[in-house]
Parts: structure tokens; sequence; C-alpha cells
């Protein structure tokens, strides 16, 4: 999310959670005072191999309650937000048919959940779906965000594959520029998933 009556109107659909990207390189790179949202939405602030004490400072300065790390962050950088915050910790890795899921393990105890998104050129937001079937393999208990350039018609096909992810992750198919989400798009998405 990057607008502020655009935040708005997607907090009225009453999402689980709305991300913003404190990533300089991003096109939906977020500088600006947030709007009031409902504390019912978990405020997500996203980042790619920021140090700790710049996520800290962005936790504190936008109240955020959830963090997700989209870089090659260690398992004691999540750590040490961990023991610095009561945000839930979201580390991301990119997958594609030579991802080894024992690179899990390291980080079981230090985050609380995991996403997986599409490995690409880009570091997230390359727009294109990954083989969800190499999920099959999930060796972990711990719930996961499934993301990688889903769209609306991935929506209805997610809960026919069999996969059980504890959330949905979406963004650039559902934007009408960066950082710009389609309202209908997203209220569309939102009430199936509800539905399911």
């Amino acid at each position: 999310m990057k607008y502020a009556e655009n935040i708005t109107a997607i907090a009225a659909l009453q999402p689980d959670y709305m991300g913003f990207i404190f990533y300089k390189k991003s096109a939906r790179f977020y500088n600006d005072t947030l709007p009031e949202i409902p504390k019912t939405i978990k405020k997500t602030g996203v980042f790619v191999d920021a140090d700790s004490a710049t996520i800290l400072e962005t936790i504190e300065r936008y109240q955020l309650q959830a963090v997700q790390l989209h870089g090659s962050e260690t398992p004691e950088l999540c750590t040490a937000i961990r023991n610095a915050s009561d945000v839930e910790i979201i580390k991301t890795f990119s997958i594609d048919t030579t991802f080894d899921f024992r690179k899990l393990e390291d980080y079981e105890s230090v985050c609380d959940y995991y996403l997986f998104d599409t490995k690409g050129k880009l570091p997230g937001g390359n727009g294109f779906p990954f083989d969800w079937t190499l999920l099959k393999n999930y060796p972990s208990s711990k719930p996961y965000f499934l993301s990688g350039g889903i769209a609306i018609d991935h929506i209805n096909t997610i809960p026919k594959t069999g996969l059980k992810p504890y959330a949905i992750d979406i963004n650039s198919k559902f934007e009408t520029a960066p950082g710009l989400k389609d309202i209908t798009l997203c209220k569309q998405a939102i009430v199936t998933l509800k539905n399911n």
C-alpha cells in the first residue's frame, strides 16, 4: 500500500494484514504518514536486508504489528527483532525447483510464519507464481503465507490444490499502478476467501 485514500478504502474491506514496503529500491516504497486504520488489521512492514536497528525504528515509528523479511536475513536478526519487540515475524523464502526446505530449520524457533514467493530477479514482486506442488514437500508445522504473482483467478483454485496456507499475499495482480490497489478486485478476493 502506498496512497492514503487507497489505504483507507482497502482498510474498509477488513483484510487481516496490510503491507507497507520500506525498501527504497521498490516502486512501492513507503515514506509517509499512515492514515488511521482499524486495529484489527495488522500493519506489516516489508524489509529487504535492513539492519535490526532500522527495522526496530520503523516498527516504532509506524506502530507495526508484523514484519515481512524478504532478503537474506539471518536467524540472529530475527532473534534480535523478537527480543526487542512483540511483532509477528514473517520470513520469506523464494521458491524454485532447487529450493531446499532444510533452510527452514534454523528459523523454526525465531519466526512466526514463513512466506513462500517466486524466485526471480527481484526480492519479491516478480509477478508470476511458482510451482505450488513444491509445497507438497513442506516439512514444517509452522503456518505459511502463499505469495508470488497471485491473481484473482488463483483465488478460487488455491483451495482445490490441497494446500492449506495460513494467508494469501496479494499484490501486483491486484493493482492499477505500483502500490495502488484495485478496490473491486481486492473485495472480490477477500469475499471469496472468507466464503471458503
